[in-house]
């Protein structure tokens, strides 16, 4: 029962907490942020205590959007500054948080649009953007955001503090920002977006290959910002459609065993068709007026893997494009393992070894390995392999680099 107690309260307190902590912090004011999410905590504490001895309630999302409501209105009445605001509050929490084709339910994503603006205001550096959104809007606590970035737990609650504090010293509002401001803001919330997804697919550590809760987390915020009226627009369906087919694929990068699958070999049938289709439509959305993005690219390059013919000599036109107005060594490794496709692996070979930047990058080392044994040179196979068993890297990639290496003796 505690087990199954515990997963239930995770779950809920992951999908509902952002809201809560959004709605909260658009009635008292961003700089009662860190209140909002006392109340919020603290609701999680009573259902854990109150779930063990009475069992669950019918309704638990309701339950815990009024525990969080009592709260706040207890903070509220004990100070006097917060006190005008109680109407606000009990109006707000009053609606039932399970109608989702409601108009509280366009509040809650509304309130969660803004808190997304709000944690990525360009006043706050990079990292902290991604800590604070993982944190407030995303429900994650500081020590999965620490494992899901290799940093300490110290080092992500600094910059949580950190973010907090600016937005309090720099007066940054809980609000849509001006017509201006919206661009700046819209492209700094697509790239903590874009790196949340892109954590989630590729773990650089860890047991699992995919933590497929930071997946879902970012299609969730990204459909949001997609779905709203003044926020959604092209760049932002473009992003919405590269995660969803990239995250259409996630059941068939593993197998039963949790080892790691590679795109030529998956089961195809293990695909989401729905999700597929959904980023497919999205990227049909993407397409409307002149503007071109690095999403645009990506997302077309992902739907090209999803024909069983792949057009090689497209792909390489597709990151050719992304290369002129992105440019990264990594999106430089995957043009290569196209132009192997097309050319043979003598050819990539040449083109990753010409590849600056990329250093002790276990995936560089990983191609180079398949690549040379494609090529018959079973020696310079092994000797990247063994390499890359030297990086850090997931324990599903380094059973994967430990059966390459078996084919190379």
């Amino acid at each position: 029962m505690t087990d199954s107690l515990h997963g239930l309260v995770d779950h809920l307190f992951r999908h509902s907490s952002g809201q809560m902590v959004a709605t909260l912090t658009r009635i008292l004011g961003s700089d009662h942020l860190a209140l909002a999410e006392e109340v919020v905590q603290d609701a999680l504490v009573k259902a854990m205590q109150q779930w063990t001895l009475r069992g669950v309630p019918d309704d638990p999302v309701a339950w815990l959007f009024q525990i969080a409501r009592n709260g706040a209105l207890d903070h509220l009445r004990r100070q006097a500054s917060l006190r005008q605001k109680e109407a606000d509050l009990i109006a707000a929490f009053t609606a039932r948080p399970a109608e989702d084709d409601g108009g509280f339910a366009h509040e809650l994503r509304d309130d969660q649009l803004r808190m997304m603006l709000m944690c990525c205001h360009p006043a706050i550096p990079g990292k902290s953007r991604i800590a604070l959104t993982l944190k407030t809007v995303g429900g994650f606590s500081v020590d999965e955001i620490a494992r899901a970035f290799l940093a300490s737990r110290e080092t992500i609650a600094q910059r949580i503090v950190r973010a907090k504090r600016l937005i309090r010293d720099e007066r940054i509002a809980f609000e849509m920002p001006s017509r201006d401001e919206l661009p700046v803001r819209l492209e700094s919330l697509l790239q903590v977006l874009y790196l949340m997804f892109n954590e989630g697919y590729s773990a650089h550590t860890g047991d699992d290959l995919v933590r497929a809760d930071l997946c879902r987390e970012a299609i969730r915020l990204a459909a949001i910002v997609a779905d709203h009226a003044v926020a959604g627009g092209p760049a932002v369906h473009a992003l919405l459609a590269l995660m969803l087919l990239q995250a259409a694929r996630l059941p068939a990068r593993t197998d039963a065993a949790g080892e790691l699958v590679i795109l030529a070999e998956q089961d195809r049938s293990r695909w989401d068709t729905a999700m597929m289709a959904e980023g497919l439509r999205r990227l049909d959305r993407a397409g409307v007026g002149e503007e071109l993005t690095p999403y645009h690219l990506e997302a077309a390059i992902a739907a090209s893997h999803a024909s069983e013919n792949v057009d090689w000599s497209q792909v390489i036109e597709l990151y050719d494009a992304l290369l002129a107005i992105r440019p990264s060594p990594v999106v430089a490794l995957n043009r290569a393992v196209a132009l192997a496709m097309t050319g043979g692996p003598a050819s990539g070979i040449a083109a990753i070894e010409s590849i600056e930047g990329l250093g002790d990058y276990l995936p560089r080392s990983l191609t180079l390995g398949q690549l040379w044994l494609r090529a018959g040179d079973a020696g310079r196979a092994a000797r990247h392999f063994r390499h890359a068993l030297t990086l850090p890297g997931t324990t599903p990639a380094k059973r994967f680099l430990m059966r390459k290496l078996g084919e190379c003796t």
